[in-house]
């Protein structure tokens, strides 16, 4: 391992490692906000669904839950990338890409894990299913919206990077 300080010629940041995790960071952020922004796109067109129409279709989502795996590698991509960079106008934009991918996992764990608990993933009917799924798409629509700030936070930090490197 060389002696080299982070952010200097020839250092960690210019290596091969550290192009490999911010592209990582992008791909997996550009994927997941692609989910999130399905979530989000949708919500017009189901949530004045009859009961029936919506837990048909809310069976679309089986098999989701996979995601979770990228959510993983696009938060431990960012803290790479964080504790990689020396250059602030890098780190800065991603501790907020960080914070905002964080944002969006607590929506979901306060709001939409509950919905989804409580109608066993939409395959029993509540008496209030209509509560659970405006928590349910609304948190939804939320946490697409923090992707979207995570997601345009890294780009700030790669449009950051890359600027400091061509000077």
């Amino acid at each position: 391992m060389s002696t080299r300080e982070i952010g200097t010629p020839g250092g960690p940041r210019d290596g091969m490692a550290y192009e490999v995790v911010f592209s990582i960071a992008l791909l997996s952020t550009a994927l997941a906000l692609g989910g999130a922004l399905a979530h989000a796109l949708e919500m017009p067109n189901k949530i004045g669904m009859s009961r029936d129409q919506y837990f048909v279709v809310q069976q679309a989502y089986r098999g989701w839950s996979l995601l979770g795996f990228l959510l993983l590698i696009e938060l431990g991509s960012m803290i790479a990338i964080a504790a990689l960079s020396s250059e602030p106008w890098v780190r800065w934009p991603t501790v907020a890409a960080i914070a905002f991918l964080v944002g969006a996992q607590a929506l979901f764990w306060i709001y939409t894990y509950p919905a989804n608990v409580a109608t066993q993933n939409w395959t029993v009917v509540p008496d209030n299913w209509e509560i659970l799924r405006r928590q349910w798409e609304y948190s939804h629509a939320a946490g697409a919206g923090f992707q979207t700030l995570a997601m345009s936070s890294l780009i700030i930090a790669a449009l950051a990077r890359a600027r400091s490197r061509s000077r």
